[in-house]
């Protein structure tokens, strides 16, 4: 499912919204979990999961292309563990 599916589903379900009111919650619940995530924080929503960040150190990688070393400086990743309820749905 892409975003533009979860809008069309959403206001399929709740006639009483516009597509547009659908698209500006949607966004806002995006930003949210990104300015959360952003900020060092942690989301944790029951029963779906819990998005945090993981600190990936700085290495030597290689391109693919020529083999030649690269340095890959140091970041921060996203990260998504799934909740009880979706692994038990997902595994019947």
């Amino acid at each position: 499912m892409i975003r533009s599916e979860l809008v069309q589903k959403i206001a399929s379900e709740n006639s009483d919204l516009r597509i547009e009111e659908v698209e500006r919650i949607v966004d806002a619940f995006f930003d949210s979990i990104v300015d959360q995530l952003a900020a060092g924080g942690r989301v944790e929503l029951r029963g779906f999961g819990a998005f945090s960040t993981r600190a990936r150190e700085s290495r030597t990688g290689r391109n693919p292309r020529t083999g030649a070393a690269v340095d890959v400086k140091a970041k921060n990743v996203p990260y998504f563990k799934p909740g009880k309820e979706m692994r038990e749905r997902l595994n019947g």
